[in-house]
């Protein structure tokens, strides 16, 4: 594909709008409304986002996640410890998260810090898993290098001998992280790239919501 063929990539967004009025009064609220709406849509992996974060060198890295629980606090996601996200995260932990919901022309950018569960909450998560996602998490070294795809299926082999039929409990280098936003913006795409930007910030009064253009 050419750069000619890329630019014919071009489609109009006329699905809808947002405006003020439309606004929950809290992102959390606004989100779960947004969140049902792609649910009801049918959308592959609604709860996938995009997870940015900055490295000692401020190298920025992305990659995708997934949202495991959402309150009034933050959004909560799990990983290794000692993968690459977390240790950026155990350095600086702003972050930035976006959720690509392309198909209801719609997008979440959310950006805030994020701090550790705690281990009784990661323990009670871990529980909840699938058991080859369980035993998963002991075989895998995240993010480090490995030979090749053989080492990787001897680890899990020997893990599921490890543990046999019994309970697998949770290893302590995995868990989980909330993010705590201090912005969230809900993008809706409009006619003429005139798209719909609505942010909620969050000061020292609470919540304010401004217009930002597009």
């Amino acid at each position: 594909m050419d750069a000619r063929e890329l630019n014919d990539l071009r489609r109009e967004y006329a699905s809808g709008g947002l405006s003020e009025d439309g606004l929950a009064a809290d992102p959390v609220s606004m989100f779960r409304r947004w969140l049902h709406d792609t649910v009801t849509a049918g959308l592959h992996e609604p709860n996938a986002f995009v997870l940015s974060t900055v490295s000692a060198d401020d190298l920025p890295a992305s990659r995708t996640v997934l949202l495991k629980r959402f309150d009034e606090r933050g959004f909560v996601f799990f990983t290794n410890y000692a993968s690459r996200k977390a240790c950026e995260l155990e350095a600086n932990g702003r972050c930035a998260l976006l959720f690509p919901w392309h198909v209801l022309e719609r997008q979440v950018r959310i950006e805030g810090a994020a701090a550790r569960l705690t281990p009784q909450e990661n323990d009670a998560y871990f529980a909840t898993r699938p058991r080859t996602s369980q035993l998963g998490a002991w075989a895998s070294p995240q993010s480090a290098v490995v030979a090749d795809r053989a080492e990787l299926d001897r680890r899990f082999e020997e893990v599921a001998h490890r543990f046999g039929e019994g309970e697998v409990p949770r290893p302590e280098y995995w868990g989980g992280y909330l993010v705590v936003p201090v912005m969230v913006e809900f993008w809706q795409g409009r006619l003429g790239r005139m798209h719909d930007r609505l942010r909620y910030r969050r000061t020292a009064g609470g919540w304010v919501t401004e217009r930002l253009a597009p």
